[in-house]
């Protein structure tokens, strides 16, 4: 479902925009729908045919993103296992300090080797609407201020439904512009839509090399686009909205974790309005991938900042419930597909 709808519907029932508005920023809040200003009855405020109408939006609402499960780490932070309307599940991360993480597909395409999500595959978008629930459904738990599309699913394959979630969030839901931060490997249709957005949100570039080769062999179904011109674009956002973009590199050990790596950092990212965040691979036994040991990692920190390019661990939130994105999808999946009858 996509917001459009639940304006269209409103608008059937007899609602003006200003109820509309009122309707979506209660539903945001995580609150009920009927929601007024001081406690007051909602008579004071809604036509009778919108009231009359309520009900059973609220009821299709409710269904958007149900908790199927919760995960609590010990860092501050909870995977929240999402059931949509139709049993397809995603997954969503409350952060701490405030953060949530959503996901905007269910799967991805992309294919990156180091994802439990990639391994399945695209099964679906994520709806306008379905993107919001997860926000509204994290807000019954904690404070929302900072919302990440960095979950299941690659957003630029999904771009008219996540930049409408990200103009009404902008808009509506009580979020800054550059707290909306847009994940991408690097789309060129990212770089042609933001722009002109009323929202413009932050942008994260997953880089992970700087070894043309490499990176198409990590992210094989990503745009063939070069790390010097990945850079060159995202610097280009960076100067026009005014903050920083976000160079995501997950470490992995062997592969992208060398001094040849690290200067090449730097000589991409050196003197640019960036900040590199390393993210150590979140490693299972029997991975075929494998995080540095760490004296390494601090040692890359130590490296880059001392050399101009401000570095940050990004560790993936939930890592002693084995959070790395798609594992508690795959993992209930799993569970769902032996109680099916033979």
């Amino acid at each position: 479902m996509r917001i459009h709808d639940l304006t269209s519907r409103l608008a059937a029932s007899g609602a003006q925009p200003c109820h509309s508005t009122r309707i979506l920023r209660a539903w945001l809040a995580g609150r009920p729908l009927d929601s007024g200003p001081r406690n007051r009855p909602a008579a004071d405020f809604f036509p009778l045919s919108v009231r009359a109408a309520l009900p059973q939006l609220d009821a299709e609402i409710a269904g958007l993103a149900r908790l199927r499960s919760e995960h609590p780490g010990a860092d501050g932070s909870a995977r929240l296992l999402v059931e949509l309307n139709d049993g397809q599940m995603v997954e969503s991360v409350l952060l701490p300090r405030d953060g949530l993480c959503v996901s905007t597909q269910v799967g991805c395409a992309v294919g990156c080797v180091f994802c439990m999500t990639g391994k399945s595959g695209l099964l679906r978008q994520v709806g306008s609407a379905e993107i919001v629930a997860q926000v509204a459904l994290a807000r019954r738990f904690r404070p929302v201020k900072k919302v990440v599309f960095m979950g299941m699913g690659e957003p630029a394959h999904n771009l008219d439904n996540v930049l409408e979630a990200i103009h009404l969030l902008g808009t509506e839901g009580g979020i800054g512009h550059k707290n909306l931060v847009f994940s991408t490997v690097g789309d060129p249709r990212v770089f042609e839509r933001l722009p002109g957005e009323r929202v413009k949100p932050a942008l994260a570039l997953s880089l992970h090399t700087t070894n043309a080769e490499l990176r198409r062999e990590l992210l094989p179904r990503a745009p063939q686009i070069d790390p010097e011109e990945l850079v060159a674009q995202g610097e280009a956002y960076a100067r026009a909205v005014g903050y920083p973009i976000q160079y995501q590199w997950t470490l992995l050990r062997g592969i992208n974790d060398s001094v040849e790596e690290m200067d090449g950092i730097l000589r991409l990212l050196r003197g640019k309005y960036a900040v590199m965040n390393l993210i150590p691979y979140n490693s299972l036994e029997g991975d075929d991938f494998q995080r540095p040991d760490g004296e390494r990692i601090v040692q890359i920190v130590r490296y880059l900042h001392s050399r101009g390019v401000l570095t940050k661990v990004r560790n993936s939130a939930g890592q002693d419930v084995d959070g790395g994105c798609g594992q508690l999808r795959a993992r209930a999946e799993v569970v769902r597909s032996r109680r099916q009858p033979r």
